[in-house]
């Protein structure tokens, strides 16, 4: 999980139902600063790792994505971000996302209205009724 979703207990909710290890990017690379563009290769480093984030802004198009990770981008505000947990539960539900092997390579974008994707291998923008 993005450094910018500390602090909200965000992590409890989610292993609420997910029975997987739940991490924050900084807890990767502990005491250092960590910019954008270098998430990509701390992921590389980790097994199957799915990184959420409400910095759409920063990843959804941009992120140099590839076999070895997900990012999950949600178009919420910072006051908003409570809704992650419930909304991240309805993104793993299509098959599409189900497994952490089908979540692989993919740059998920979670709207009100939709949930839409493209991955390592093809860029084009695909959509799921959100």
């Amino acid at each position: 999980m993005d450094e910018q979703l500390l602090g909200r207990n965000l992590e409890v909710e989610i292993a609420r139902w997910y029975r997987g290890t739940i991490q924050f990017i900084v807890d990767l690379r502990p005491n250092t600063v960590i910019k954008d563009d270098a998430i990509p290769e701390i992921l590389r480093q980790q097994n199957q790792p799915t990184f959420v984030t409400i910095n759409e802004r920063d990843f959804w198009g941009k992120v140099k994505i590839d076999n070895q990770f997900c990012v999950v981008c949600f178009t919420l505000s910072d006051a908003k971000a409570n809704e992650i947990p419930d909304k991240l539960r309805a993104v793993m539900r299509p098959v599409e996302f189900k497994t952490k092997a089908n979540r692989m390579g993919k740059v998920i974008r979670v709207t009100a209205e939709e949930i839409s994707y493209y991955t390592v291998n093809d860029r084009q923008i695909r959509s799921l009724e959100g």
